[in-house]
């Protein structure tokens, strides 16, 4: 079996900048267990696997270590595979997922437009086990269900921030994101995923169904500029526009290649 492989970092116009991922296209679905084994064979925060033709596709994603319900760079790279390396000619594509019904990547110039389900979240108490895992002490403490939402007074906070992903692997949260209001930004955030097998993400379009709603309702503004304080860095822009959250980055292919599978 041979299946087109590409690499593309997205949320970025810059190699080496941005989130890596990797984006399988095939001509049917493989098996949990294949899917699995070429994810960790990657070693990328997460690999899409992609079928389907025309402006409609299936999709689903697997980090190193298991399958997600959602990821957002993985399908902006898919949507720039499909349509810039794979000849797809349409302005728009629908990606049919398991859990989070149909996602639509638009392309807009140089640029690719999520349209996501808004995510919800809550206001909790102080959390002791999580506030351990963090270097910088947070001034409010929310939950968006399975990932806590950690808010700091600055961004230097996010910048200097330090987690120790092992005590934070072995809590109940599935992932943990802070933020904070940003200097040349509305707001900017880190992602934190050890129990997904990424200790720290580059730039999680997903988050942004949170993040985006939250910073919208506090700023006081439906449109705004993202920038997520990773290493690698990104830069994203989303508009709150009712239960949908359009999230819209740029993306570059860094290598096309095939996996042989016998």
């Amino acid at each position: 079996m041979r299946i087109k492989r590409y690499q593309v970092d997205a949320f970025t116009n810059t190699l080496f900048a941005g989130n890596p991922a990797a984006v399988c296209v095939v001509d049917q679905p493989l098996s949990n267990s294949l899917m699995q084994s070429i994810a960790t064979e990657n070693n990328l925060a997460e690999t899409a696997f992609v079928w389907g033709r025309g402006s409609e596709y299936e999709i689903c994603w697997f980090t190193p270590v298991c399958e997600v319900d959602l990821c957002g760079h993985a399908t902006l790279a898919s949507a720039h595979a499909l349509m810039v390396e794979e000849g797809i000619a349409e302005d728009t594509i629908r990606f049919k997922s398991r859990l989070r019904g149909t996602l639509a990547v638009t392309r807009r110039g140089a640029f690719y437009e999520l349209d996501f389900p808004r995510a919800s979240f809550a206001r909790q108490g102080v959390d002791e086990s999580l506030a351990e895992c963090v270097s910088e002490i947070p001034v409010e403490y929310w939950s968006t269900g399975r990932d806590a939402l950690l808010v700091y007074a600055d961004s230097e906070a996010i910048t200097r921030m330090r987690v120790d992903c092992g005590r934070l692997g072995g809590l109940k949260y599935r992932a943990l994101v802070v933020t904070a209001a940003g200097q040349d930004c509305d707001f900017v955030s880190r992602f934190f995923a050890p129990s997904l097998g990424i200790n720290e993400d580059a730039v999680t379009g997903s988050a942004h169904t949170v993040l985006a709603p939250f910073w919208s309702e506090r700023l006081e503004k439906n449109k705004l500029v993202a920038r997520q304080l990773s290493q690698r860095g990104g830069d994203l822009t989303c508009e709150v526009v009712g239960d949908r959250v359009l999230i819209c980055g740029e993306a570059i292919t860094y290598s096309t290649g095939t996996l042989l599978i016998g």
